[in-house]
């Protein structure tokens, strides 16, 4: 059977420096296929689909809200020549009843071990409408390692630097943040990986440079004790989202090569400045992850956040816009409140206001969005800062011998302390 898997293009965020990294979605979801499904995969961010391939059935992996919009285009267009299309993906699950509508089936949760009975379905005519798997995750040993050969890894580079492969090492979050769907999409409990099967995993993956997507590395402090030190001797270089806030765990996680967190900023306490204090002083470097308009902000209190990530020094900042997302709990709120503006899921691309703030009016909002980076990023963008960690990388790569010359004009130039033209 032949399968077209494709990933569909969304709008990128304004003012954010445009680089793509390699989807992890669909290649988790082409590890969970049996041998005889023949896949083509196409990533349409940098890719164009062919409509008149010779497929069979067409999957449709969606990560983003503001992907399906398109999604609902490509979907179209296969099921007018006749041929079948599935959804999944988070933000199917997210819209699972309003995906149902342009789908011949949704598949809703996690695949490993399921997807054999929807092939036989598929191929026996007896596609069902809804696969649902979301209460009931598989068995976490059946994870097994992502098959990103079917990634066009040339196109994954900005200005000749490889980017970041993605892996997790576990599912679930405890955590129920506000603005997260996490606990909705792969539920409240923490689930980890096997340590051996997620360092084989990391083994395999021929790029030195890694993004570890898992919602936390914050929930169990044994676990993460375990998996830093089995990391170490790999010499990977990894970016994460928060690490426990523990001197000892802080100290593994920077000899087991990690480079900068995604840290999110609410607020200037004390709690904050220490928690990016003791990061730095671990070798580890930070891109804050800043929410804009959470009810107990202000105009004032968002120019006073600027105002202090440029005190403590953040290496990268990436503001956002409060979007409140299906299934989140930000949304129960809102909705409950009639604070819901739009629900134009083009517009969920966390760059545009798509509720009613609480302290300032909508175009005051949007307007605060653009002073956000326009100020933080004043003294030389975006993609200037990201420079800079990228240099750090490749010269702590160069010094313990792990660095890789994906194009030597960027190797020189940062060789010799100079950011890459």
């Amino acid at each position: 059977m032949k399968m077209l898997l494709i990933y569909p293009r969304w709008p990128k965020l304004d003012r954010q420096t445009e680089f793509h990294l390699p989807p992890h979605g669909p290649v988790v979801f082409a590890a969970t296929l049996p041998t005889t499904v023949d896949l083509t995969f196409v990533d349409e961010n940098l890719q164009s689909i062919d409509f008149d391939a010779d497929c069979d059935v067409v999957a449709l992996s969606t990560m983003l809200t503001a992907q399906l919009p398109r999604a609902f285009e490509i979907a179209a267009r296969f099921r007018a020549k006749g041929i079948k299309v599935i959804f999944g993906g988070i933000s199917t699950m997210l819209h699972s009843e309003e995906v149902r509508q342009h789908a011949d089936a949704i598949f809703l949760g996690e695949a490993e071990g399921r997807m054999a009975a929807v092939i036989d379905d598929l191929q026996a005519g007896r596609l069902k409408p809804v696969y649902d798997y979301m209460n009931n995750p598989p068995d976490i040993n059946l994870i097994g390692t992502a098959r990103r050969e079917i990634l066009d890894r040339p196109l994954y580079n900005y200005r000749g630097v490889q980017m970041l492969d993605l892996v997790h090492a576990s599912r679930g979050c405890k955590f129920d943040c506000f603005p997260c769907c996490t606990g909705f999409l792969g539920g409240k409990k923490f689930r980890p990986r096997p340590i051996d099967k997620v360092i084989a995993e990391m083994e395999a993956i021929q790029n030195n440079r890694l993004f570890i997507v898992d919602n936390s590395l914050a929930q169990d402090r044994q676990w993460l004790k375990d998996l830093f030190t089995a990391m170490i001797p790999l010499k990977k270089k990894w970016v994460s989202h928060p690490i426990l806030d523990d001197d000892e765990i802080l100290k593994l996680a920077a000899e087991a090569g990690a480079w900068y967190v995604y840290q999110a900023v609410f607020d200037t306490s004390e709690v904050i400045r220490k928690r990016i204090k003791r990061l730095k002083e671990h070798g580890i470097g930070i891109e804050g992850t800043i929410i804009l308009g959470t009810d107990d902000q202000s105009e004032d209190d968002i120019k006073r956040l600027v105002d202090f990530l440029l005190e403590v020094q953040l290496d990268v900042a990436e503001f956002t816009i409060l979007t409140p997302f299906p299934h989140s709990p930000i949304r129960r709120q809102l909705e409950q409140e009639g604070r819901i503006l739009s629900s134009n899921w083009l517009d969920y691309t966390a760059d545009k206001v798509v509720f009613q703030p609480k302290k300032m009016t909508p175009e005051k909002l949007q307007e605060m969005y653009h002073y956000a980076w326009d100020t933080f990023h004043a003294e030389g963008g975006h993609a200037l800062r990201m420079g800079k960690l990228f240099k750090d990388v490749m010269l702590r790569e160069m010094n313990d011998g792990t660095y890789r010359r994906y194009d030597p004009k960027v190797a020189r130039s940062f060789k010799k302390g100079l950011p890459a033209a």
